[in-house]
């Protein structure tokens, strides 16, 4: 089984931007770390791309050969009905990530185009977001 985790912009900065949010410096290798080690554990393949560009990341999930994804857009969470027409496009199983908690922030990030079509949303819980999201869609794949 192989999975795809996709990030959109501004994720590869966790640890560096807002750390009363998104964690401090080492929060990066921990989220990741811990993501790996799930998927070795479960027995599956993973992946890890990242890119700031909508289209980029739409190209991105129409051509994925994979099972499932796991996807972090970032900001594009709040804004993008491209990325929600590429996942549904796709037809591949996806739950969607987020690791500071959406619905304690700002009322804007509170609404996702993605939630009603993923198999599942996992938010909030820091470094140990990817594998729990991780976790789930395996969970989901296996049924």
């Amino acid at each position: 089984m192989k999975i795809l985790l996709i990030e959109g912009p501004l994720l590869d900065k966790i640890g560096e931007r807002e750390p009363q949010i998104y964690g401090e410096k080492g929060t990066r290798e921990k989220l990741m770390g811990a993501f790996y080690e799930k998927a070795a554990a479960l027995g599956v393949e993973v992946e890890a791309v990242s890119d700031y560009a909508e289209g980029n990341l739409a190209k991105i999930i129409v051509n994925a050969e994979c099972d499932g994804i796991v996807i972090n857009p970032g900001a594009y969470t709040h804004t993008s009905i491209l990325l929600r027409d590429a996942l549904l496009c796709a037809g591949i199983p996806f739950v969607e990530a987020h690791i500071s908690n959406v619905f304690a922030r700002e009322d804007f990030r509170r609404k996702s185009y993605l939630s009603d079509v993923a198999a599942g949303v996992i938010t909030g819980l820091g470094s140990a977001t990817y594998a729990a999201a991780l976790e789930v869609l395996i969970t989901f794949l296996r049924k």
